[in-house]
């Protein structure tokens, strides 16, 4: 009964303080964090135009060259798998260059104890990763491109053709990027269990398959970063209410930076991975500008951050990981407090941040090292050639094969 009435005066007193800073922001708007709107009318329909016409003529080229390459699944599935990882780092590649020319922004990274070595900064100031080729990446959820700076951090690490994520099963009905997403082999929930265990089981079996092809990693099994966001969406002002209400329904007292997690997904992903995954990650992420108790979709909209010149002054990056082996996967109510316990980790080192404007540096080295401040962009230009390559080469094979053809029939003539 004492713990009960402590959970409901805490639950109470984040509500409280949830609808104290709604009212804040309402009575009293504040600036965008990233300043004046850089570009006009004029020049930012034109920043659409050109954002678009690249969107989607790479969106088509990937497309294209996943058809082409169907029939191998047919002839060898170890290419196959190998051949749609090549587009899938085409898309890496596409999300990178739209980030680095529409929306420049200053990312800072920094970790614990748990990963030190593991990041660096290369003499030409980009990031590089060396986490391992398999593993599970969890991550909070504060705004719908979060997902886009994990896949570059995966591109840091060359891991971008390799990347799995969880999506809500609206996604799978896109125009254009729907085909592409279906080949990536991404899995797609209805957070409805009693549909969603079978699918999500199915492909994590999938990703547990033995393959021999070109791109296959150490004992034959496929690299693999399968990226779950257990809060299942991102935090905004609604969902926050949605999780206030679950804090209240359960007992759980809620977050003051996130949404509560759910682990039901991840504990089974988890379970089915078994030990062909020896780590999880965990990232936090950060946006500069949005004030304390404020939320990151209000202010970082894809208006604002691709075409109207204000993306976030930066973007903030916090990792560390865990041994599988150490987490209690078998047992779910020790499963619960853990990721409920990582995520007020995570709330403690939002606070910090908020407070401060910095997520901690690695206290076991130079202040000065502690940290990396760098930007998205490619490694070299050279790598946006190989998203055509494939319709470069068969129209080549084809211009090669009609000249031949007109030969034969004018000699014939």
């Amino acid at each position: 009964m004492a713990t009960n009435g402590v959970r409901k005066r805490t639950t109470e007193g984040v509500k409280e303080s949830v609808d104290a800073v709604s009212h804040e922001a309402k009575a009293a708007p504040q600036p965008h964090p990233a300043g004046e709107v850089k570009h006009g009318v004029g020049v930012e329909v034109l920043r659409v135009l050109l954002f678009t016409s690249w969107f989607m003529c790479v969106a088509v080229a990937i497309n294209a060259t996943q058809i082409i390459g169907c029939p191998l699944y047919f002839i060898n599935k170890d290419y196959y798998y190998a051949y749609m990882a090549l587009t899938k780092q085409s898309f890496g590649i596409l999300i990178t260059t739209i980030t680095q020319w529409f929306s420049p922004t200053v990312i800072r990274v920094s970790w614990d104890k748990s990963v030190r070595g593991q990041l660096k900064k290369t003499p030409d100031g980009r990031l590089q990763l060396s986490f391992p080729e398999r593993l599970t990446m969890l991550a909070n959820h504060q705004i719908y491109t979060d997902w886009l700076y994990l896949w570059w951090s995966a591109y840091a690490n060359r891991m971008h053709g390799h990347i799995y994520i969880i999506l809500k099963e609206s996604l799978k009905y896109m125009p254009i990027l729907s085909p592409g997403i279906m080949f990536y082999g991404f899995i797609f929930m209805a957070r409805k269990w009693a549909s969603d265990q079978s699918r999500i089981a199915y492909r994590l079996q999938k990703l547990k398959e033995r393959h021999h092809g070109p791109l296959s990693g150490s004992a034959s099994l496929d690299p693999m970063w399968l990226l779950i966001f257990p809060e299942g969406t991102n935090l905004s002002r609604n969902t926050k209410k949605q999780s206030v209400a679950w804090s209240e329904k359960s007992g759980i007292p809620d977050l003051r930076h996130q949404l509560l997690p759910r682990s039901t997904g991840l504990q089974f992903c988890l379970e089915q991975l078994g030990d062909s995954i020896e780590w999880v990650y965990d990232c936090t992420l950060a946006y500069e500008g949005v004030p304390k108790g404020g939320y990151a979709p209000e202010y970082f909209t894809l208006r604002s951050t691709y075409f109207q010149g204000r993306p976030p002054k930066s973007v903030n990056m916090y990792w560390r990981r865990f041994a599988v082996s150490e987490i209690p996967i078998k047992d779910t109510k020790a499963f619960e407090a853990w990721v409920l316990e990582r995520w007020r980790e995570k709330d403690e080192l939002l606070e910090t941040f908020y407070n401060t404007g910095r997520f901690p540096s690695d206290e076991g080295v130079d202040k000065q090292e502690g940290y990396i401040e760098t930007d998205v962009r490619l490694s070299s230009w050279l790598e946006i050639v190989q998203i055509f390559v494939v319709l470069l080469a068969l129209a080549m094979v084809a211009n090669v094969v009609v000249k031949l053809w007109e030969m034969l029939v004018g000699t014939r003539l």
